[in-house]
């Protein structure tokens, strides 16, 4: 698409908020019925361009994003017109008489870039908040994506009019012109690198925005854990998308005194959720391209590998691989990994895990299974991250009722339900004074009567 064209839809969009079609909640609602009845039309078409960019199953495709989103959907036209009202605020006499009230208003035209490893999700979710919100919106889906960007072009095209919602699909090219462009509101999903190129651009026009990036998130695993659960759960939170997910457990933190049990509980685990020989697994996916499996191959010391470490190359696919003695030194330890590479690390104290940890990059995600109470409440108050989980992995991005983002290198804002809608709307504050009587208590000339009226009330 040319800068043009990009300019166009930019300036549809723009005079289309201006007058006013999107603030009516009941258009709102009808957006987002209509949304949800064509996305359930579209299922199996949505996820059989999951499978054709990412391997995954229709299983996984529905769990892990279409469900997901048809959840924040139901929830959004649910709440939104509670959401949407003005919320009466105290006022202080001094303003007296007079009530104050708090309005949640539109930014107006949004962009919203999202990432490859949930193509559909992570494009419809804030989609979903940025509409119940009241907003128009400009969406920018990966080029690594291509089948599940098609589709949901054609989802959006079949669903609004392109004043209201519109895609722009392509590479770096189509980005760079995205960005020359005044929005009210950028939201991105990625990388660091292309976040702070993104928060660079949106500076020069004095754009909000929320970054939802990744990093290096640890999972720590202390010597009162429920060994065999713990497998369990990582080896699906790990390996999920073959980790090509932003907040999948990066490494794991091991107390050296049940170190050796929990690889041998995670090594039974991944073969029983994923078999003998993973690659011939149907519902086992693949890495997005091939510069990414590239690089996760060379992240893999054999001689580290309890599990895995085995490619194929025609099918984009590396087996899941837990990697033990892993020093910090070790590459796998210099990026994030996003990948189904798990590298084992130990620890004997609890002080050594804040020496490991303080000072380095915030993760997004933050993983600790542990019976010991005092300790998880004191890892989640000084550690700082996006969010969490005690005792699992992962599913705290599922819930509709919190928000979900980063903190520090990992991000900024947040987004799901209210925290959703809140993000893409304004709060104005405003006082309606009333008209019936004046007080004129702040007018000169000031008394020593007046002084000490203001004391009482304002002390």
């Amino acid at each position: 698409m040319t800068k043009e064209e990009i300019k166009e839809i930019v300036e549809k969009q723009r005079n289309c908020f201006l007058r006013g079609q999107t603030l009516p909640v009941k258009n709102r609602l009808q957006a987002l019925k209509k949304l949800h009845k064509n996305i359930l039309s579209k299922e199996k078409e949505i996820a059989a361009a999951l499978t054709q960019d990412l391997g995954k199953s229709e299983a996984e495709a529905f769990m892990c994003e279409i469900g997901l989103v048809l959840s924040e959907i139901s929830y959004m036209i649910k709440h939104t017109p509670k959401y949407a009202k003005d919320k009466k605020v105290s006022t202080p006499l001094t303003n007296f008489p007079a009530s104050s009230f708090v309005k949640s208003s539109p930014y107006g035209n949004v962009l919203i870039m999202s990432p490859w490893n949930y193509p559909f999700l992570l494009t419809m979710d804030p989609l979903v908040d940025a509409l119940a919100a009241g907003n128009t919106v400009l969406v920018k889906p990966s080029a690594y994506s291509p089948a599940t960007s098609q589709v949901i072009e054609d989802l959006i095209k079949e669903t609004f009019s392109s004043e209201y919602v519109s895609v722009v699909r392509g590479g770096r090219a189509e980005n760079a012109c995205l960005l020359e462009e005044k929005f009210d509101y950028i939201f991105f999903t990625g990388s660091q690198a292309v976040g702070k190129e993104v928060l660079r651009k949106a500076a020069e026009h004095l754009t909000p925005v929320t970054l939802e990036l990744g990093g290096k998130s640890p999972c720590i695993i202390d010597s009162s854990a429920k060994i065999k659960l713990a497998a369990k759960r990582l080896a699906w939170g790990k390996f999920l998308n073959c980790g090509q997910t932003c907040v999948a457990p990066d490494f794991v933190l091991c107390h050296s005194s049940v170190k050796d049990e929990f690889i041998k509980a995670l090594i039974k685990e991944v073969k029983a959720q994923y078999g003998q020989n993973p690659l011939d697994n149907k519902d086992y996916g693949k890495i997005i391209n091939q510069k990414h499996f590239d690089r996760l191959n060379s992240l893999i010391q054999k001689e580290k590998v309890v599990l895995g470490g085995n490619s194929r190359k025609e099918s984009l696919q590396i087996e899941p691989t837990i990697m033990d003695k892993v020093n910090w030194q070790d590459p796998v330890m210099a990026e994030e990994i996003f990948g189904p590479i798990l590298p084992v690390l130990t620890f004997d104290s609890y002080d050594e895990i804040y020496k490991l940890l303080n000072g380095r990059q915030t993760p997004l995600a933050f993983y600790i299974f542990s019976q010991n109470r005092k300790i998880i409440k004191e890892f989640t108050s000084r550690f700082p991250f996006g969010g969490g989980c005690i005792n699992d992995c992962v599913v705290h991005l599922a819930t509709n009722n919190m928000g979900f983002g980063g903190c520090g290198e990992s991000g900024m804002g947040a987004y799901h339900g209210k925290v959703g809608f809140d993000t893409f709307s304004h709060k104005k504050s405003i006082v309606d004074r009333k008209t019936f009587m004046d007080v004129p208590l702040r007018n000169q000339p000031y008394s020593k009567a007046k002084r000490s009226i203001l004391g009482i009330f304002l002390k």
